[in-house]
């Protein structure tokens, strides 16, 4: 499932990693657009399954994970 806010995209679902070699995590909803215009996205760990809050920006240079 894919989110659009604002024809922003937000790849809802994606299991990706922090970098190459992180840890994996899954996409969530869109939580808040930041004054920059960047938007703050809930991701859930998968080890844990720990939620946290991260950058839509830096979310979508991180690779799909394997």
């Amino acid at each position: 499932m894919q989110s659009v806010m604002s024809s922003t995209y937000i790849p809802t679902g994606d299991i990706r990693s922090f970098g190459s070699f992180g840890p994996a995590y899954e996409v969530g909803q869109p939580v808040h657009e930041l004054e920059n215009g960047d938007w703050m996205v809930e991701i859930t760990l998968i080890e844990t399954g720990e939620k946290a809050e991260y950058r839509l920006s830096d979310l979508l240079d991180d690779p799909e994970a394997k």
